[in-house]
């Protein structure tokens, strides 16, 4: 229902000849604005990116595709890994066969200008197809004014492809094309920025970006403000996490709420995280998974809070609403340990600024959006695989091993961090206090599993001499008992001698987390 990248398997992210190989350039049009927008590209970066992309060289289809050989893992050992190779001629230059379609889109396809763009308008094109059979457009009345690439004084005639053609064909892309067609520095402007964008969006962050030749923030880098005022000091954090506690929040809630905005950080394009505090924005402040009206109750006694000490505070010192996140959470696990006899301090490091709605791409946020979240023991009505399968998976893209999965999840559970209040999971008697007891409790051999009526992933724990209910649970909370390295790690925890070791790495691993996106400091402890 939400595939992640191309809209079908083959040589680019659609079909070059239509959808299913079907010629029909509207079609086209659709996977292409499908396929575009999954790599976060509007209409104009689109068209920008084909027009550029196929203003210099051609595609080669010398011949049917029956007579190239097999991919490198199904040829023969005499091959040595080399696959595909071709019994047509030389198999090479003019015989070549990769995609099946054949010819060029220029007359120059070895110079930048604006020839494709102008030959898309000034032609009448018919559907023909390549000399490998596949479907392509040809111009009609057109001169073969295109030197061939390997044939010297021979010339042949511009091609176009099916996704070529949609580009004339759908509306909303024709507008774009011919503009750019009739202003060659506006489409290379926009060529510019677009491939800028397409090559360097994995990089993450404008602020992962080093050296004298960087370009200025642009939206899709998920920009937020320098630092521009004295930062606090351990002095401030302790006078804030005291006031913190005082507005009445439940650690509960600070906890959710420094979670919501931190565990957004996702390790593949490195988006996310807690720095700008775009929790507290469109569209994460909607997410139902971030409790909405839990969160904005919090955001806004964090923000009195942070009010009344940047009124106060001398020195230039201010503090961000994306630290007051954090540090209430800070605050949050602090209390659960002493309130559990452990007494210990969770490192906090300010310098987070924050970011505004103008600096944030809604649409490409959304994409960010969990649809489960096996730290708040969390599915949504509309999700792809397990629970227990999707935690391992956002635990990677946490960048957390096994045993800092396991420590935070034990402990969010006896913190009361499920989603919506839920009980499931939550194996101590005294939740709120940060005790190793869902270890102890999940282990227990006195308690007997079985499946619930009452959902889908759910399940009930009862005594097994008795029969009496004690838990409930979902599988991500039983999983940590049955997979064997899991079960291995909770035992662990749950040994008698274990508490303050708990205590000490979930401190350790829920700082990690809060820190993801601070690429500055990274930068820094590399030196």
């Amino acid at each position: 229902d939400n595939p992640l990248a191309a809209v079908q398997m083959g040589l680019i992210y659609v079909n070059p000849e239509g959808p299913d190989g079907k010629p029909d350039p509207l079609a086209a049009a659709k996977d292409i604005r499908t396929t575009f927008a999954r790599m976060a590209m509007n209409d104009e970066e689109t068209v920008a990116l084909i027009a550029g992309g196929h203003t210099l060289g051609k595609v080669h289809g010398a011949c049917p595709a029956s007579l190239v050989g097999a991919e490198p893992e199904a040829a023969p050992l005499e091959e040595q890994g080399f696959g595909w190779k071709s019994s047509y001629g030389t198999g090479k230059g003019a015989d070549a066969i990769t995609s099946g379609l054949e010819g060029a889109w220029t007359p120059a396809p070895t110079r930048w200008t604006n020839a494709y763009l102008n030959g898309l308008f000034a032609y009448e094109w018919e559907l023909t197809k390549s000399p490998a059979g596949a479907h392509q457009w040809t111009p009609v009345d057109a001169p073969a004014n295109v030197p061939d690439a390997h044939i010297e004084g021979k010339k042949n005639k511009i091609i176009m492809l099916t996704t070529d053609i949609a580009l004339i064909r759908d509306p909303v892309y024709r507008e774009i094309s011919q503009r750019f067609a009739n202003d060659a520095d506006a489409f290379n402007d926009a060529f510019a920025r677009a491939w800028y964008k397409l090559t360097h969006r994995d990089m993450g962050p404008h602020a992962r970006l080093l050296g004298a030749e960087v370009a200025p923030a642009q939206l899709w880098q998920d920009p937020v403000p320098a630092v521009d005022h004295a930062l606090i000091d351990a002095k401030d954090a302790e006078k804030l996490k005291s006031a913190i506690l005082d507005t009445g929040l439940s650690g509960t809630d600070l906890i959710k709420a420094a979670w919501a905005s931190a565990s957004t950080y996702r390790d593949s394009d490195k988006r996310g995280g807690a720095n700008g505090a775009r929790v507290r924005l469109a569209p994460q402040i909607g997410w139902e998974v971030n409790e909405p009206a839990v969160l904005k109750k919090v955001l806004a006694e964090l923000e009195d809070v942070r009010a009344d000490f940047n009124k106060k505070a001398k020195g230039g010192k201010q503090v961000s609403m994306a630290d007051m996140i954090v540090l209430g959470g800070c605050a949050a696990v602090e209390k659960a340990a002493r309130d559990a006899g452990v007494k210990v301090s969770v490192p906090f490091t300010p310098g987070r600024t924050d970011a505004t709605a103008e600096m944030t791409d809604e649409a490409s946020f959304e994409y960010l959006r969990p649809h489960t979240d096996g730290f708040r023991n969390y599915v949504a009505d509309v999700h792809y695989r397990r629970p227990e399968t999707e935690l391992v998976d956002r635990a990677n893209q946490l960048t957390l091993t096994p045993p800092e999965m396991t420590v935070l999840v034990g402990g969010l559970r006896v913190l009361g961090a499920n989603h919506g209040g839920s009980t499931h999971g939550v194996f101590t008697d005294r939740p709120g206090k940060l005790t190793n007891d869902w270890f102890v409790n999940l282990l227990d051999m006195g308690t007997e599993w079985k499946k619930s009526d009452a959902g889908e992933y759910l399940y009930q724990g009862v005594d097994r001499a008795t029969g009496k209910p004690r838990w409930t649970a979902t599988a991500v909370d039983l999983v940590f008992g049955s997979n064997s390295e899991l079960r291995a790690l909770a035992e662990v925890y749950a040994s008698d001698d274990a508490r303050e070791k708990f205590v000490r790495d979930f401190v350790a691993a829920w700082d990690k987390v809060m820190n993801l996106d601070r690429f500055e400091l990274k930068r820094v402890a590399a030196r």
